[in-house]
């Protein structure tokens, strides 16, 4: 298995440290650069090529949410993760609108964080469990439409929704349904697709909209 390449976009150089500290010494991971800028971010893509970047959003001149749009437009392939101290509800959305596919707080378990770098390498979206709670916490005002009805879901489908909207990762719900992670990654992209989602918030939304959590 080839090393998933990680690139850290933090102003603070204590954060950066602290990364490379949690991430080192990883059969399969590699931090292979980092920076404390956008505008350096850019100079170094031209030399490295990172299949993630662990992204802050407050940095100098320009946010980590517009540099996460700019590189969805520039380099569709590299993933980002967004990781930051903010988890205001707002912010967590406009971050997966902009392209991300992670969203993590800085005081996040090392355990969690590698979970999160892999389950995005392979392309899945992945929300903080603590990142969850604040969704279902402030999002009660959600009154967008959805293009499918509870009634049409399986009663799988309504477990698998109910265990991500209550912050369960990939390895969690698969322990707890007696399922692999493979088959769990099934029926998120299954779900995803009856219902025309794109993020894992999406999913918390129409959790508290059709009461299959309670808030």
């Amino acid at each position: 298995m080839n090393e998933i390449k990680i690139v850290l976009v933090d102003d603070h150089d204590i954060v950066r440290d602290g990364l490379k500290v949690l991430l080192m010494n990883l059969p399969d991971i590699e931090v292979i650069g980092e920076v404390a800028t956008g505008a350096n971010l850019f100079d170094l893509l031209l030399v490295k090529k990172p299949d993630i970047i662990l992204m802050d959003i407050m940095l100098p001149k320009i946010s980590g949410i517009t540099l996460t749009e700019k590189l969805s437009r520039e380099h569709p392939e590299i993933k980002v993760i967004i990781l930051t101290a903010n988890v205001d509800d707002d912010t967590i959305i406009n971050s997966f609108k902009a392209g991300a596919l992670g969203y993590l707080t800085k005081n996040i378990h090392r355990e969690e964080l590698i979970e999160a770098i892999k389950v995005v390498n392979e392309g899945n979206e992945y929300l903080a469990n603590s990142i969850s709670k604040v969704v279902l916490n402030n999002y009660k005002r959600a009154n967008e439409s959805t293009s499918c009805e509870i009634h049409e879901m399986t009663k799988r489908e309504v477990e698998i929704i109910r265990l991500f909207a209550q912050g369960l990762s990939y390895k969690e719900i698969a322990d707890k349904l007696n399922i692999s992670v493979r088959t769990v990654e099934a029926h998120k992209n299954h779900i995803f697709g009856k219902l025309q989602f794109h993020s894992i918030v999406d999913l918390v939304i129409y959790a508290i909209k059709h009461e299959i959590i309670n808030i």
